[in-house]
């Protein structure tokens, strides 16, 4: 299912939250939700789910808006807020279960156990919420987000305050997640967005300032392509620097980088110096600029230009 909104402007008092904003999330897709705290990220996300209602503009939900036939869409969107709301002094499973029954599903114990499993939660059901640590805490947040099998999976700023441990699992159970459904997620967090989105949208005060493909985006606005490359064996970089002209080289480890221009394609030079050197490639991966200094650049100017930092 794809998320259309259109010209949604929301304002709290004399706050402007969001400014005529409109961008789409493609079905099947995972599309990162960019920008600094305060942003307008976490009302976009409720008005999207329904929670609030726009001041103006409107929101579609595979072509059907919502406002109309809101409850049966809410049925469809599955949400995890920022501040995960639980009841700690409830097991897993029986939270899980009273969730179930909300939401009205018929098999109740089939639909929980199908949900713990797949969030890697079967281990933990006889426990107190309570007693779990952050990251499985946030397990069963998602756990409850997926219960009734929606298609769209709205998540707000889902590895917020995790263990870099923790913020690997969160990750991969949500690309897992997101070969299935449309997946929104919010974060202010770049790795993420490189690990885990194919498309992005970028918020800044209220208005929309760049999306599209995460490499794409990050190539457009950067002005620069980055090449990830690791050989059989670390060659000198002053001697692959002489050999790729016009392009600067970073080495972390045993992968380097290479910056050019966009429309700089330096693999024919990167396989001609392996020849020459006696090098196995072993990694090659050809990316857009960095999605950091993306957000560096879209986020600062505005603050800026009002004297803020």
């Amino acid at each position: 299912m794809s998320i259309r909104v259109h010209s949604v402007s929301k304002t709290f008092g004399r706050q402007k939250a969001l400014d005529n904003v409109s961008f789409s999330v493609e079905s099947g897709q995972i599309t990162g939700f960019l920008g600094p705290n305060g942003a307008g990220k976490s009302t976009m996300m409720k008005i999207i789910t329904g929670y609030l209602q726009a001041d103006s503009g409107l929101v579609e939900i595979d072509g059907r808006r919502m406002g109309e036939d809101s409850i049966d869409l809410r049925r469809r969107i599955g949400y995890l807020p920022e501040h995960n709301p639980l009841y700690l002094d409830m097991y897993v499973r029986e939270y899980l279960e009273m969730v179930a029954g909300i939401y009205g599903i018929g098999s109740r114990r089939k639909a929980v156990g199908r949900t713990m499993e797949l969030t890697g939660l079967l281990p933990e059901g006889h426990k107190k919420i309570g007693a779990l640590s952050k990251g499985y805490r946030q397990r069963v947040g998602l756990a409850q987000a997926l219960l009734p099998d929606p298609s769209i999976l709205i998540l707000d700023e889902p590895t917020t305050g995790l263990d870099p441990n923790q913020i690997i699992e969160i990750r991969e159970l949500i690309k897992h997640v997101g070969r299935q459904k449309t997946v929104m997620l919010s974060t202010h967090i770049m790795q993420e967005v490189e690990a885990v989105c194919g498309s992005v949208v970028i918020i800044d005060r209220g208005t929309v300032k760049a999306g599209g493909r995460t490499d794409e985006v990050a190539r457009i606005l950067t002005g620069r392509t980055t090449v990830e490359v690791a050989f059989s064996r670390n060659p000198d970089t002053r001697t692959l620097a002489a050999a790729l002209a016009q392009a600067d080289i970073t080495a972390d480890g045993g992968i380097i980088s290479i910056s050019t221009d966009p429309d700089v394609d330096v693999r024919p030079q990167l396989f001609a110096f392996a020849v020459q050197h006696g090098l196995t490639l072993t990694h090659l991966v050809k990316k857009g600029g960095h999605m950091e200094d993306v957000f560096h650049a879209l986020t600062s100017q505005g603050a800026r230009a009002d004297g803020q930092s």
